[in-house]
């Protein structure tokens, strides 16, 4: 038997695409990834956060590649994932990150609003998925990584588009495992739990009495580990799962929440 080498925790060499990753926590993977050792491809929507993007990567000392490209779009995504095979190199890992939510009570909700995050956080994937496999197969290896969320397990009031989409991509993750983990390619999923960045702080801010928030009580009483996640959280298993050292795991989604999947909560006094 072989002994445990820490390098296969290192990315060197390799080529990584997050989705959506000029902020938020495709920019911490991003960042992540680049600290270990890979060259950092991203996309977003338009040049204005592609710009942003780069920038942000720039002032962390990360010279990332940035390209604009709608992931729902099967053409415009292939379009994409050619001209990072010219410019970069084949991709070695693809972090599905790129998501939206819509919190409408299901009856509220219109089936044009239900399909646009079902096609942003189911169909795209799938796309960039597609799209990326057969580079994988004839280079021998590859790691895709979809980013689930405790909506793939839970249902809660006003996402029922985003728990429908969140519960596909884990079915979705484990589909791609079964096709085709015989080429060496891994596809695992991430569920962060409640993280704490720019878009959920109104979530977080005390009131004017100093209490918390209702949410954010909500969030910490739920979670044994008594607080919000932080990007930084997700930034371990997420290079796990893009390094050698997970090439026996795959069909798995790792939930990153703090505990909540695991507690009922506390008993009311």
């Amino acid at each position: 038997m072989s002994n445990f080498n820490l390098n296969q925790f290192s990315l060197t060499g390799k080529v990584a695409l997050v989705t959506g990753a000029s902020y938020g926590i495709g920019f911490a993977i991003a960042s992540a990834y680049a600290n270990a050792g890979a060259t950092i491809v991203f996309n977003d929507i338009n040049h204005e956060l592609v710009d942003k993007g780069l920038k942000a990567y720039q002032e962390n000392g990360i010279q990332a590649h940035g390209y604009v490209c709608d992931v729902t779009d099967e053409e415009a995504v292939n379009h994409m994932i050619h001209k990072i095979e010219n410019d970069v190199g084949v991709i070695d890992i693809l972090v599905n990150n790129a998501g939206i939510i819509k919190r409408i009570p299901m009856c509220d909700m219109s089936a044009d609003d239900f399909r646009k995050v079902i096609d942003v956080d189911l169909n795209a994937p799938f796309i960039l998925s597609k799209a990326v496999i057969p580079s994988m197969i004839k280079k021998g290896h590859g790691k895709i990584i979809n980013i689930c969320s405790m909506m793939s397990e839970l249902g809660r009031e006003t996402v029922s588009a985003y728990a429908a989409a969140k519960g596909g991509l884990k079915m979705l993750t484990r589909n791609i495992a079964s096709e085709y983990g015989e080429f060496n390619i891994q596809c695992n999923g991430i569920g962060p739990g409640y993280i704490a960045t720019p878009q959920t702080a109104p979530l977080r801010e005390l009131q004017e009495d100093g209490s918390r928030h209702p949410f954010d009580q909500f969030i910490i009483s739920k979670t044994p580990a008594a607080r919000w996640g932080n990007p930084e959280d997700l930034m371990g298993p997420a290079i796990f799962l893009a390094s050698d050292a997970s090439d026996f795991v795959n069909g798995h989604v790792l939930y990153v929440d703090g505990g909540i999947l695991a507690y009922i909560g506390k008993q009311p006094q």
